[in-house]
């Protein structure tokens, strides 16, 4: 006769209950969280502004595409791909106009991103002052500066930081590394570089951190924030016409003027976004409205003058060097003197024109809003973050097996050299071996830009937000008529305040 007594194992909570049940859903959750978010989560319906997403990924995509091209490429070959189309009698397919801008388009897009970053700061802020709202523009802009820095260091402190600590745990050899002695020596040397890198109004020093070396347009990313949210609330109050013109004048001053080109970039954004929303509202300046029956046509037109001037020759930083490049004599002239990178002045028009064209033309907007341009743009900053130490590392690697290497990849990973032979044959920048190693190289980067995304960047923007929330206090009782006002009450109120 079975026993009444129910041991440990054959409990309902332990055996076959609610403990299973506990186990199974910690499992799946894990397993969940390792998939890729494209095949673990649903995708979110598309917004109006899907396509300033899909524009992100894609140039994200673009700048790990263009590093890994010079890093397979040193020496001649860089100098090649970063000269006009027939200079020195070299034409090669990746230098022609256009072409150019998806095989040495880091910079292009790096632009991009700085108009899209100034447009998409700009839309909640400007939606208020249209609406005239400027006690809820004043709580976004508060929140919005107190969370911006967390929100963009946070992710940057997490990467390099295990960036930093595989060198002594894995014990990996990395191109340009220059490891400490000690754990302890490389805990202190990249915690004294790192608060210098994160301080924005830093004047001195080189403008590189030398954990990852890719990620110097992080500050110019934070001052452009500033930027754009100084400028909102300085132009809340001013009438249409007025406010426009003060955002093309700030775009001015900072390129024309002085030598402020990120800021340039966004502060056109938001002379975008500005301009877009009042033409939701059919208010735009007659100007505009006027130039409607031709649209379609000016846009596309636009749109080639972008893929042009992206592709501007940056072999050098004298502009009399532009001028040698083959159809760019004459654009050579438009340099203003102010501009101490000639190539960031072309390039500016270039990233304003594309992102003012995209929206209007429908193809173009349709292939952002595909689902992997979108999904691109939910890694984008993560994918910006990694791809860096991937290559230094893995990339590095599997470039020497496959025959692209120097003499310190000889030296010092002697037994990755030329393990698998493959012809360097293609045209330059699409070579068979140079095109093989991506098959790992890119579905592992986006993976780790993946789990990135999930484990730093989601939450850097999530904790800073609750941060934000928990300062806020309580709103203080409005005085009433009967109370007594004396400065004991006084020193009260300010304490609770």
């Amino acid at each position: 006769m079975p026993s009444d007594v129910v041991g440990i194992l054959e409990s309902e909570d332990w055996a076959g209950g609610e403990h299973n049940s506990q186990c199974r859903s910690a499992w799946k959750s894990a397993l969940k969280w390792c998939l890729p978010s494209l095949l673990a989560e649903k995708a979110a319906p598309p917004r109006q502004t899907a396509y300033l997403d899909g524009m992100r990924g894609f140039a994200a995509l673009l700048v790990y595409w263009h590093h890994h091209q010079h890093w397979a490429h040193p020496g001649p070959l860089v100098a090649i791909m970063e000269s006009g189309f027939g200079l020195n009698n070299e034409y090669r397919f990746a230098t022609f106009p256009g072409i150019r801008a998806f095989f040495n388009g880091g910079h292009y897009a790096v632009s991009v991103l700085f108009v899209i970053s100034g447009y998409v700061l700009s839309i909640k802020p400007l939606t208020l002052v249209h609406a005239r709202e400027q006690a809820k523009l004043a709580d976004h802009l508060s929140s919005a500066l107190f969370r911006r820095w967390a929100r963009l260091y946070t992710p940057l402190i997490c990467t390099t930081f295990l960036f930093m600590t595989s060198w002594h745990v894995l014990g990996l050899w990395t191109s340009g590394a220059k490891p400490q002695p000690s754990y302890r020596g490389e805990l202190w040397a990249w915690y004294a570089e790192l608060k210098n890198f994160s301080f924005v109004f830093n004047c001195g020093g080189v403008p590189w951190l030398s954990y990852n070396f890719h990620l110097w347009s992080i500050p110019m990313e934070f001052k452009g924030s500033v930027v754009i949210f100084t400028s909102v609330l300085a132009f809340s109050r001013c009438s249409r016409n007025a406010r426009l013109l003060l955002e093309a004048g700030l775009v001015f001053y900072f390129l024309y003027i002085v030598d402020g080109w990120y800021c340039a970039f966004f502060s056109a954004g938001m002379l975008l976004c500005d301009l877009e929303l009042l033409a939701a509202r059919d208010a735009l300046p007659s100007i505009f409205t006027q130039l409607q029956p031709a649209k379609k046509l000016i846009f596309h037109q636009l749109l080639v003058v972008s893929l042009y001037m992206g592709g501007v020759p940056s072999h050098s930083t004298d502009v009399a060097d532009l001028g040698k490049n083959p159809g760019w004599y004459y654009l050579s002239f438009l340099k203003p003197q102010a501009a101490l990178n000639y190539a960031w002045f072309y390039l500016f028009w270039a990233a304003v024109l594309f992102v003012a064209s995209v929206p209007h033309i429908w193809w173009l907007k349709r292939f952002f809003e595909m689902d992997f341009c979108q999904y691109l743009g939910r890694v984008c900053f993560a994918l910006y973050l990694v791809h860096g130490p991937i290559l230094l590392t893995l990339g590095d690697r599997l470039y020497t097996a496959f025959g692209w290497h120097t003499e310190a990849q000889v030296r010092n990973l002697s037994e990755w050299v030329d393990i698998v032979e493959l012809p360097k044959w293609g045209p330059l920048g699409l070579e068979l071996s140079f095109l093989v190693p991506h098959l790992i190289l890119l579905p592992v980067t986006l993976y780790c830009a993946d789990l990135v995304t999930r484990a730093f960047d989601k939450p850097s923007m999530k904790i800073p937000q609750r941060l934000y929330a928990t300062t806020l206090g309580h709103p203080t009782r409005p005085r009433q008529p009967g109370d007594a006002v004396g400065l004991s009450n006084l020193f009260t109120t300010n304490a609770h305040q």
